[in-house]
């Protein structure tokens, strides 16, 4: 991936997705090498605000019945209860003081893998004037694939920084690579 001080210009936004404790080795649903994105996401934004390009970072924040937990009939253990140590960023994820938090998974009847479901996201980014985005984060296969797709459906032209994500599998992540370049998203090595 090129440096990201020689890419990021005015009209891009970064968006970081869920680099959250439960996310991370240790934590309620890991994803192996979770934390090794965190290095290369400050990196991108110390670059963001040197270029001053907004940056958005979601986070889960679930409910304790959240709909997608195991014990209440989904597919996923127990993570990111509101107010939760897990639910909080990673400690060594420097967030900016002037970072935009979304927070999605907020339903009780529904769960919200993309920062664009119901957050009032894209109307955000169109208000001001946004119309190239970079994303990484948590999980490559789940929550990143479904934020960038969107972005796409939503008009923005989308770059996916490869390196500064993880999947939860490999073969998840393969295929998200291929319906995010099927779906015109720019995959950045």
């Amino acid at each position: 991936m090129d440096d990201p001080d020689k890419v990021l210009r005015k009209g891009d936004a970064l968006i970081v997705i869920d680099v959250q404790k439960d996310f991370c080795p240790g934590g309620a649903l890991p994803i192996e090498n979770g934390n090794d994105v965190v290095p290369i996401l400050n990196e991108w934004f110390k670059s963001a605000i040197k270029a001053q390009v907004l940056i958005y970072a979601s986070r889960d924040w679930h409910p304790t019945n959240h709909p997608s937990f195991v014990t209440e009939g989904g597919q996923w253990p127990v993570h990111c209860v509101h107010d939760s140590a897990g639910a909080s960023f990673h400690p060594d994820l420097k967030v900016p003081d002037n970072a935009i938090i979304v927070t999605k998974g907020t339903r009780f009847d529904k769960d919200q893998y993309s920062a664009f479901d119901e957050t009032g996201l894209a109307e955000e980014l169109k208000k001001r004037s946004v119309h190239r985005i970079w994303v990484g984060g948590l999980a490559l296969d789940v929550c990143v694939r479904a934020t960038a797709v969107d972005a796409c459906k939503h008009g923005f032209e989308v770059h996916l920084i490869k390196a500064a994500t993880r999947p939860v599998t490999p073969e998840g992540g393969s295929d998200a690579l291929e319906e995010m370049a099927n779906a015109g998203i720019v995959i950045e090595d």
